[in-house]
């Protein structure tokens, strides 16, 4: 399933690696990968797959979820799609209070005790993910875990999730990104260990250029 969802997300540009010409990424680190896996909702086949296969991995991974939670604003829509998929309920958390209204940070209705997952679109260092799942269990919910479509495996980012005693389940990452693109010809395959470099440590930047 790794590599078929990795197939599908460079087909339709939602995963874009670029080692020669990296992106720079708002912290000034450059990357040679691009995630924006809300490009899924607009390529209908894609999408059937995806969140057929979130359905499945909730099912096989979390199997006393009771209600789905997603990430503001990237998990909201995979949340919904996979709900309905699951016949469960489905809510969402906000990046921060409303200012307005009930000021409520958690959309939807929660109960005390109730068994949830997170649905977030890619995880990195895991921050804001994280944010999520401290709100709900704030709330009084019971988080299970996270389930996402793909992850780029960063040390930072699985440390605080262990540290945070928090599983996570995803459909696709970054090793079966890298896997599929050298054999589809969009990397060289020496290309690997360059881009393993970066994910392994994205500070370092001696992965450009080729230099080792």
């Amino acid at each position: 399933m790794k590599k078929e969802i990795a197939k599908d997300l460079l087909e339709i540009g939602a995963v874009f690696l670029r080692p020669e010409q990296p992106f720079t990424w708002a912290s000034g680190i450059k990357s040679p990968i691009y995630c924006d896996n809300r490009l899924i909702l607009t390529a209908p086949a894609v999408r059937g797959r995806v969140e057929h296969a979130m359905a499945e991995l909730i099912r096989s991974h979390y199997p006393d979820c009771e209600l789905l939670m997603g990430t503001a604003t990237a998990g909201i829509a995979h949340a919904a799609i996979t709900a309905e998929l699951l016949g469960l309920p489905m809510g969402y958390v906000r990046g921060g209070n409303k200012d307005h209204g009930r000021e409520n940070r958690i959309e939807g209705r929660l109960l005390p005790g109730q068994k949830v997952v997170v649905v977030e679109d890619l995880i990195s260092t895991a921050g804001s993910v994280l944010e999520a799942v401290a709100a709900l269990r704030e709330a009084g919910a019971e988080v299970l875990g996270i389930a996402c479509i793909f992850t780029y495996g960063m040390q930072k980012g699985l440390a605080r999730m262990a540290e945070a005693k928090t599983p996570y389940a995803s459909l696709t990452d970054f090793d079966a990104i890298c896997e599929v693109a050298a054999e589809e010809g969009i990397i060289a395959a020496e290309d690997i260990a360059r881009l393993k470099a970066f994910r392994d440590n994205p500070a370092d930047e001696s992965w450009i250029g080729g230099k080792k």
